[in-house]
């Protein structure tokens, strides 16, 4: 039997990386073919790949922490630093859009009327869906605090009460993003404020399906007791995800929806 000898996982050679690299290629093409000839066929391949990809993974990252026990102290600290530097790392990818909304804004070109909104375009309602939709994902970061906390002190009921209540509130802020698209007076070709709005927000929608996806998992491991109140890193990092989630939902409703519509 190998003993180790430092508190680390090294980690065995795996086929994940080259081929999570080979999907995001085929994902990249398949969307600009879709976006000009409107083929489908690779962005739905790459899909079902992508799919597949994940739960590979997943499994074996899940099945490294839970029966092989390798995820130890300085392991799990070392994957908090990666998911927080992850998330860092986000918060830049949404500051772009925010960079571009406001320079639009700031600066105002006489090709969009000088003025901003653009002259004959109606913005979002800032008291409407959007005000519904801010509600109930701030109430989606409660839900899922109380499953922290109930985690924490080893209640588990509580911590499966609070995930499928932070998934249904997930799944509902995703169902009236989609209604307000569908009701949309404008599209993602009406001038840089259309192209800006459905950008940053079709972006965070994508993070909220990422999350929703991220905290079934951890509802699934929950389920077969991969979790207790001194490991949970997993459930942790998706919690992190989350609230960066409402906290970026946050910053588009009060500058996109509120201010931009002034």
């Amino acid at each position: 039997m190998l003993v180790r000898k430092n508190p680390f996982h090294l980690v065995d050679s795996s086929p994940w990386p080259i081929v999570a690299g080979g999907v995001a290629l085929l994902l990249t093409m398949g969307l600009v073919l879709w976006m000009h000839s409107k083929t489908f066929v690779f962005v739905g391949g790459s899909f079902f790949l992508m799919v597949f990809l994940v739960y590979s993974w997943w499994r074996d990252v899940v099945r490294e922490g839970s029966y092989l026990g390798f995820h130890g102290v300085m392991v799990q600290k070392g994957l908090r630093i990666g998911m927080m530097l992850f998330i860092v790392s986000e918060v830049f990818f949404f500051l772009g859009f925010f960079w571009a909304f406001f320079h639009s804004s700031l600066s105002v070109l006489a090709d969009i009327s000088e003025e901003w909104p653009p002259v004959g375009l109606e913005p979002m309602d800032p008291m409407g869906v959007p005000l519904l939709n801010t509600v109930v994902l701030l109430s989606s970061g409660v839900t899922v605090t109380y499953c922290h906390y109930s985690v924490l002190t080893d209640s588990f009921g509580g911590g499966l009460m609070g995930l499928v209540w932070t998934l249904a509130l997930g799944f509902f802020f995703t169902l009236l993003q989609l209604l307000e698209y569908v009701e949309s007076s404008f599209s993602i070709a009406d001038s840089v404020y259309g192209s800006v709005f459905f950008m940053a927000t079709g972006f965070h929608g994508f993070h909220v399906i990422v999350g929703s996806l991220f905290l079934l998992v951890c509802l699934l491991r929950m389920g077969v007791g991969h979790f207790s109140s001194t490991q949970h890193v997993g459930l942790e990092c998706a919690i992190w995800y989350w609230h960066f989630v409402d906290v970026v939902w946050i910053f588009l409703y009060v500058s996109i929806y509120w201010w931009g519509s002034v």
